[in-house]
């Protein structure tokens, strides 16, 4: 795969990429590092281009929530095209492969009922393709067993199981997750082994998913898989095994009984992901990976004075060598989703834009306050999705007359919120209350929202525009963070094949790149 611009088909390649993605970023650390809760507090808006925010400010919201996703006005200032132009080419590309025609013998099979039973859209579109991806890399390397990393409620084992009849062990951390599981796949075999029956095949009943609960910490812990004998035959008596953690001593039979295995994971969080890729590495035995990370906020990363050598960021020897380093900011920008911008509507847009200002004039609130408080970077919860619902009824509930002069008012000003002075100071002042419950601080007796408002509100139009501005250095982000770990098996030489995917729609599963690396 290739951007318009570079592509990663071998180290240099990918080298050559990474690097021009660190020269373009440096200049930008400011909108990397930027709190957004401190956007009125900071002034933020000031270190952004004027003629760039002054544009913006009265563009249309839809415009403006294309921007993460490389969309661009003829009108716009040339050095901001230039600079959303620039992120698009240096970001990986995230439109669905073709992967049926890249790898061999990939056969999709739509799930039927009874698999895809609980499972949302979500959840169906990414474990049907998945698992048909999964099962054709265990077809091509000849493994008899795979390890589901970090399975969850065990849909993608149950799936490589009993549709494509693999031998699978699922591992999770949460012991509720390995019960659902095992009572999942129960019902599951039950239903198979009944079709079977009348069918004439007798009463052999289906394969399940052997379980494990326990916290992958380490390479060592994956690597244990592979001194237990997990033949189809030989997966529930090993179970508690396996459970039991590394153990390398071996007899002579067990040692050439020793287990090829393929690692598979789905959305497996921060640090796991590349524990898996580590694993494939250092372990002959697994034959195979196929990794979908996630959660880019969760990895641990070098600092200046940590010797430790198994931080999640950064993994390859090239990247380490250029001694760059991400930070929280960049790491938690990373999980951005261009694709889930772009798919807002005009009043979302401009709904979540307005709990944005909510939030960072309430941190003036707290700044004035409670500074102590404030130097704790406190978190309120999540807000906005009850926010958004009462917005929505209030929407329904709203007489078309007064809904025509809201549109009027918004055409001559766009990014202006959706609602009424009255009613948006109105919605400023629940939200902060609301706030302070969850802080447990007591409301202070000279609190006046309404001038902290009024300080805020000239400037609000201008939040929407830097959201989405540092926001479209998201995808950039996640794929110096994909190019890491794809440089780190392609340093390996010619003895691992890897190849770097989008397997998924974008628009369903945003995180849809698949690290597929095999022995040769």
């Amino acid at each position: 795969m290739k951007s318009s611009k570079y592509s990663c088909n071998t180290r240099a390649e990918t080298l050559e990429w990474i690097t021009a993605i660190i020269d373009f970023l440096q200049p930008f650390s400011f909108l990397i590092n930027a709190h957004v809760v401190n956007f009125f507090k900071d002034k933020q808006w000031e270190a952004v281009d004027e003629q760039w925010m002054s544009c913006l400010k009265d563009e249309k919201p839809e415009n403006v929530l294309l921007i993460p996703s490389g969309g661009v006005q003829d009108h716009w200032p040339a050095s901001l095209k230039e600079f959303i132009h620039t992120l698009r080419s240096l970001s990986f590309p995230r439109e669905q492969a073709n992967f049926q025609a890249i790898l061999a013998d990939v056969d999709m099979v739509p799930l039927s009922t009874v698999l895809s039973q609980g499972m949302n859209l979500k959840k169906k579109h990414e474990v049907e393709v998945l698992s048909s991806v999964v099962s054709s890399v265990v077809n091509s390397v000849g493994a008899p067993t795979v390890v589901d990393v970090g399975s969850g409620q065990g849909y993608l084992a149950q799936v490589l199981s009993f549709q494509y009849k693999h031998s699978v062990v699922a591992i999770d951390s949460s012991s509720h997750h390995g019960k659902v599981t095992d009572a999942r796949a129960a019902r599951i075999r039950k239903h198979f082994a009944a079709q079977m029956r009348k069918s004439g095949l007798g009463n052999k009943c289906p394969d399940v998913p052997v379980t494990i609960t326990c916290r992958v910490l380490s390479t060592e812990m994956l690597k244990a898989l592979t001194d237990v004998p997990v033949e189809k035959n030989d997966l529930d008596s090993n179970a508690s095994a396996l459970n039991e953690g590394p153990r390398r001593s071996q007899s002579s039979n067990d040692a050439n009984r020793s287990c090829s295995l393929v690692l598979a994971g789905l959305h497996a969080c921060g640090d796991l992901s590349v524990t898996m890729l580590r694993t494939f590495v250092e372990c002959e035995e697994i034959k195979a990976v196929v990794s979908i990370g996630c959660c880019y906020n969760l990895l641990s990363e070098k600092s200046s004075e940590d010797s430790c050598s198994k931080y999640g960021f950064p993994l390859s020897a090239g990247l380490k060598f250029l001694n760059f380093s991400l930070g929280k900011d960049a790491r938690d920008l990373a999980c951005q989703s261009a694709e889930r911008w772009s798919s807002l509507g005009e009043d979302a847009g401009l709904q979540n834009f307005e709990l944005h200002s909510f939030r960072a004039a309430f941190q003036m609130v707290l700044s004035k306050h409670y500074p102590e408080v404030l130097a704790t970077s406190p978190s309120i919860g999540r807000q906005g999705k009850a926010f958004r619902r009462q917005q929505q009824r209030k929407a329904l509930e709203t007489p078309a007359t007064i809904g025509k002069t809201m549109k009027d008012t918004n055409d001559k000003n766009p990014m202006r919120q959706t609602s009424s002075n009255s009613d948006t100071f109105s919605s400023f002042e629940k939200f902060c209350l609301s706030a302070f419950s969850r802080l447990n601080l007591e409301h202070p007796q000279d609190l006046d929202l309404n001038a902290t408002w009024n300080e805020a509100n000239a400037f609000t139009e201008l939040i929407g525009p830097y959201w989405s501005i540092r926001a479209a250095l998201g995808p950039v982000l996640e794929t110096l963070i994909l190019l890491d770990r794809l440089m780190f098996l392609q340093e390996k030489g010619d003895s691992i094949k890897v190849v770097m995917l989008p397997i998924f729609d974008p628009t369903i599963s945003p995180r849809n790149v698949a690290i597929i690396a095999r022995r040769l």
